[in-house]
């Protein structure tokens, strides 16, 4: 069995077909904590998220711009520190990504990173900047991270925390 919480606040159950409605009510019981604080985030968000505006493209245009001042020179400094190379610099404006890094070594960034804290922006940096070395999220790739930053799980539970609201942003 398992259970959803979706953004919308709605609780969806999924069990087999021939599952005892027994068992289904004790799996509920069980996970009651679980779905009252899962409904819990899904408030605060949308109370987040009230007073959040949509993103204009003018909006959209300035943070890119902003991006392409700050994020190359983030990429520069770190990757001296990680002791890797990179190819191009890219800004974007994606729903799904703050960033990611090609097998060639070109560096994709979202121009939403400029509405985080600067230090979420560096967690971000530095993340794609270690897949110079790691293709991939094995200990050695986070090994890597917190060389560099060790504070990072304090940095990526805030962009977990707070980047779907800025992203949903966009409109």
């Amino acid at each position: 069995m398992a259970l959803e919480v979706t953004a919308d606040g709605r609780v969806i159950l999924r069990a087999p077909y021939r599952m005892p409605d027994v068992r289904i009510e004790q799996f509920l019981k069980e996970k009651a904590s679980w779905i009252e604080k899962s409904l819990d985030k899904v408030s605060k968000r949308r109370e987040e998220e009230s007073g959040l505006e949509k993103l204009s493209a003018d909006d959209i245009r300035r943070l890119a711009d902003q991006a392409l001042t700050v994020i190359p020179s983030k990429a520069a400094y770190y990757a001296e520190q990680i002791g890797v190379s990179y190819g191009r610099i890219t800004i974007r404006n994606q729903k799904s990504r703050w960033g990611s890094c090609s097998a060639k070594g070109n560096l994709n960034f979202n121009c939403l990173l400029m509405l985080t804290p600067e230090k979420v922006q560096d967690y971000v940096v530095v993340h794609e900047l270690c897949h110079r070395k790691e293709m991939n999220h094995s200990q050695r790739f986070w090994s890597e991270v917190e060389r560099i930053l060790p504070d990072y799980k304090e940095r990526r539970r805030w962009l977990k925390e707070h980047g779907g609201s800025i992203i949903r942003s966009m409109g």
